[in-house]
């Protein structure tokens, strides 16, 4: 068999069945093994950006990889924003690139480029093929990869003659990576540790339901305070799970969340840092004189850790859990906080919520007692994420409706994964939240003392003249759509959207904040 052909079916064979694709001369070969390989789903995306960001969102719902093959340096280019931001989720991800025919390299073509260099800004593992005979073996390692260091991106370039070539055949998957145990010392530590002056950061796989319960069970027993990190991969929010709140994004606001702590336990989560610098202001957002430990990182078991600390310190207390208790949103004219209200109200049992609201999402609090559900965040700051990943979360869990509340601004950078829930017959409900304007960054002139703004430069900052009609993009990318100017009207919208089956978008218009 070919080279293609060889590598799908020991991708297959290894749990990796779909692939999210733009491809392009180099990549015809992987492209027509599709035919003889059945098994393994190829999903096309009209943008890199949003079959990066899909496989991205598969990987956070499943856990495990899925591939995405792109075409050429400028193609692995394209798709590298949300490459980064899998990389901050610690998503598993196979990025497969094709490349020149190893003597056609020499040539120097219009698309050569250094593939290696470009990859390794988001990748974790990078190797490029060389021949067909061992193309199979190098795709086993790239799978075992993404499993690395709680995940990462592993990038596989695939010159055009070793996937044409005869000679392919199948490897045997290597073994996926599993968290390592957190040590007795660590867990002894953290145990004396822990009381009234500590803040427990949560992130990573303690933000799944047995490490949030866990959390919240240490908690009650010692007054522990929880917190979870601001860009959650996942996070299992809503009744019957514990409520924890985020980090808030500013600074300013975080120093208040975390005053009075003499102890901050790291459980998968960073040290808080603010998301920029600023003038005059410090970076590090641990408070002065308060001890940092790290009970586990990203790659280690973090939810046995949390639970075996519940053992010795909460072992007769049960978790806090929310009830299930949305509130209507008030009638009139949309805010933000009515946003947030129409969507709690409405969320379906078991949805995935997909967040990219920017500046608007200060609402969604209200979800924390809507029916259970997954929360998916911004996680890397490279926004144009949001469709992409509800893209992929939707194909990784057919059976739970997914709902992506997406700012105006970033939604242009990936409006093309529209097209592929179409083309895919998925269930996602968009909520477009049309202020208008980069709003973020109207606040950001300020906070980093550029001062005021005048005409030219709130141009900048203004998404009007002419201001994107969602509605009519789109229909025209084959997804129905309408707008929603009142909480009212809202609310219907998404009961109907969450009534038919398929891909749904909804321009919720709110004013602008900063």
């Amino acid at each position: 068999m070919n080279g293609a052909r060889s590598l799908l079916s020991g991708l297959v064979g290894a749990g990796v069945d779909v692939c999210f694709m733009n491809p392009g001369t180099s990549e015809m070969h992987f492209v027509q093994a599709l035919d003889a390989v059945p098994d393994m789903r190829g999903v096309l995306a009209l943008f890199e950006g949003v079959a990066t960001g899909a496989a991205d969102g598969y990987a956070r719902i499943t856990g495990r990889p899925a591939a995405v093959l792109l075409h050429l340096g400028p193609g692995l280019a394209n798709g590298t924003a949300n490459l980064h931001n899998a990389r901050r989720a610690h998503s598993p991800v196979l990025c497969v690139v094709g490349a020149h025919a190893t003597d056609h390299v020499r040539h120097d073509a219009p698309l050569q480029s250094d593939i290696d260099a470009i990859a390794r800004g988001a990748s974790g593992w990078v190797h490029t093929s060389g021949t067909t005979r061992a193309l199979a073996s190098d795709a086993m390692r790239a799978v075992e990869a993404t499993g690395r260091g709680g995940g990462q991106v592993a990038t596989l370039v695939l010159p055009a003659d070793v996937s044409w070539s005869d000679g392919g055949r199948v490897a045997p998957p290597r073994p996926f990576p599993v968290p390592s145990p957190v040590s007795i010392e660590a867990l002894d530590s953290v145990a004396a540790s822990v009381g009234e002056g500590t803040v427990l950061l949560l992130g990573g796989d303690a933000l799944s339901e047995r490490g949030l319960r866990a959390a919240s069970r240490i908690s009650r027993a010692t007054g522990t305070r929880l917190v979870a990190e601001r860009f959650a991969a996942r996070m299992e929010s809503g009744a019957g799970v514990p409520t924890v709140d985020r980090l808030a994004y500013l600074a300013e606001q975080v120093r208040p969340q975390l005053a009075g702590a003499t102890t901050l336990v790291l459980a998968g989560a960073p040290s808080p840092v603010a998301f920029f610098a600023y003038p005059g202001v410090e970076s590090d957002l641990v408070p002065d004189g308060c001890a940092v430990l790290e009970l586990a990182d990203a790659a280690q078991d973090v939810v046995g850790a949390l639970e075996a600390l519940a053992g010795r310190l909460a072992s007769d207390v049960d978790p806090d859990l929310a009830p299930l208790s949305p509130v209507d949103p008030e009638p009139g004219p949309l805010s933000v906080r009515s946003l947030g209200a129409a969507i709690a109200v409405t969320l379906p049992e078991n949805a995935i919520v997909v967040d990219e609201s920017i500046t608007s999402g200060g609402g969604l609090k209200a979800l924390t007692t809507a029916p259970r559900h997954s929360l998916l965040t911004l996680t890397g700051g490279a926004i144009g994420q949001g469709l992409p990943v509800a893209t992929g979360a939707a194909v990784a869990a057919p059976d739970r409706p997914v709902v992506t509340v997406e700012a105006d601004g970033s939604a242009l950078y990936t409006i093309q994964a529209l097209w592929t829930q179409a083309r895919e017959q998925l269930d996602v409900t968009t909520v477009v939240v049309n202020n208008a304007a980069y709003a973020i960054l109207r606040g950001e002139l300020a906070r980093t003392g550029a001062g005021g703004a005048d005409e030219r430069a709130q141009r900048m900052l203004d998404l009007t003249d002419p201001t994107t009609d969602f509605t009519a993009v789109s229909r025209g990318l084959g997804v129905p759509a309408e707008r929603a100017t009142t909480s009212e009207e809202l609310v219907a919208a998404l009961r109907k959207a969450h009534a038919e089956p398929g891909p749904h978008l909804i321009e919720a218009i709110v004013p602008p904040v900063a």
